[in-house]
């Protein structure tokens, strides 16, 4: 099957919206075991095609042991879409960086140049841990400035030697580059002093939760002032769930419907686990925020 190529070379919009492909599974509603949908390869391929037929500039592939592995799936709807960019997590600490730097530039030859890559540290220390990582918040950032640094050496072309903290290299080079030029872009999160200095080191593009708008503007401006003072420009994205209806009532209403079935229980339950198993800096953020109400009008 043939397949035309409208990569990065085309002009970029000044807003640009993705999608999330479920592999880890779908449902129409939080908390309602029957609407559950496996994400079976038909069901992923359907969702990514219909997002490109669309024109959705990309979708976000989650990664953790809840979901299906990003990079293969991403490999298995790529040949199926023609413009869709396909948003892969980078995973500092879990794969050596000359490695990761490979998988991204064949995802990125595969596709014809639509990879984008999401750096994830990571802010679960007991999934961390199930997945043999086991350093505390501030260590693990600095391993992704390590990582960052290494990665993007190589994917500059260069021949890397580097002995650090966490990680070492020596004579690494990326023999088959990229087709995005110097390499896909590389797209960050993370709400720490920690991980905003990363972001205005490495990343092309910011990722902030949703939070208010001048909460959201504050870090904005922390972030582009760390930039500038490097000499360089970023890019920001936000990760928001849309409940898109012709009126606003019947945008409460299915915003209602989704959540019809979560219980107060429930949600004390989950922010009590995310009150003790997480450091995401960001995610704390996101609890002040929400103060443990079921949210509904």
């Amino acid at each position: 099957m043939q397949r035309r190529y409208y990569g990065p070379m085309t002009a970029r919009h000044p807003l640009d919206f993705l999608w999330f492909l479920p592999s880890g599974g779908d449902s129409q509603r939080f908390a309602s075991p029957q609407t559950d949908r496996p994400p079976d390869p038909a069901y992923l391929r359907e969702i990514a095609t219909a997002t490109d037929r669309l024109g959705y500039y990309g979708v976000l592939l989650p990664t953790g042991p809840m979901c299906a592995d990003a990079w293969i799936t991403a490999a298995s709807v790529a040949p199926f879409t023609d413009r869709l960019r396909l948003l892969v997590a980078l995973r500092p600490g879990l794969t050596a960086p000359a490695e990761a730097a490979r998988q991204a530039a064949a995802l990125d030859r595969l596709s014809g140049g639509r990879a984008l890559l999401n750096v994830v540290t990571g802010g679960n220390p007991d999934a961390l841990a199930a997945d043999g990582l086991f350093l505390d918040h501030d260590a693990r950032y600095r391993q992704t400035d390590e990582f960052l640094d290494i990665w993007r050496a190589l994917a500059r072309g260069e021949t890397v030697d580097r002995d650090g903290e966490f990680l070492s290299i020596a004579g690494g080079r990326l023999l088959f580059p990229f087709v995005q030029a110097p390499h896909a872009p590389i797209w960050f999160g993370g709400s720490s002093g920690a991980a905003r200095g990363i972001a205005a080191r490495h990343a092309d593009t910011y990722l902030m939760w949703g939070e208010p708008a001048d909460q959201l503007k504050d870090v904005i401006a922390d972030v582009r002032a760390r930039a500038a003072a490097l000499g360089r420009t970023l890019r920001f994205g936000v990760r928001l769930h849309f409940v898109v209806r012709e009126t606003e009532e019947a945008a409460w209403a299915a915003a209602n419907d989704l959540i019809r079935d979560v219980t107060q229980d429930q949600i004390a339950q989950f922010q009590a686990y995310l009150a003790k198993s997480s450091d995401s800096v960001g995610q704390s953020r996101m609890q002040a925020l929400h103060g443990g109400a079921r949210c509904a009008l």
